[in-house]
């Protein structure tokens, strides 16, 4: 996982430093992430059963979208697990990562409360 915030630290790095010209990367969290972990403490943080249908909870909360599909894109892990590129030095708490944008998204009315 990369949190949105230090992609940006990362990337303005790269975009300034001479050490990262011509050179690709990938950026991520730095912490030991996997799903199997992280669903369960997501199901937590909204205090939901862990299988729910979406276009419910958005016609129940008045959310600007219903169509799940719009709002992730399900293909982007399984394309980015094989690229060959180093990865940049960092560290986020992909948790937090998740919880924080979670608060964002529920007060922008994107997610339930």
């Amino acid at each position: 996982m990369t949190d949105a915030s230090l992609l940006a630290e990362q990337l303005h790095w790269a975009a300034t430093s001479p050490a990262a010209a011509n050179q690709d990367f990938n950026a991520v969290n730095g912490d030991v992430f996997r799903w199997n972990w992280m669903w369960p403490k997501l199901v937590d943080y909204f205090g939901i059963e862990a299988a729910s249908a979406w276009q419910e909870i958005a016609q129940r909360h008045q959310l600007r979208e219903a169509d799940l599909n719009k709002l992730a894109s399900w293909w982007h892990t399984d394309a980015d697990l094989g690229r060959p590129m180093e990865a940049f030095t960092g560290y986020r708490s992909t948790l937090d990562s998740f919880t924080q944008l979670f608060d964002k998204l529920k007060a922008e009315k994107v997610i339930p409360q």
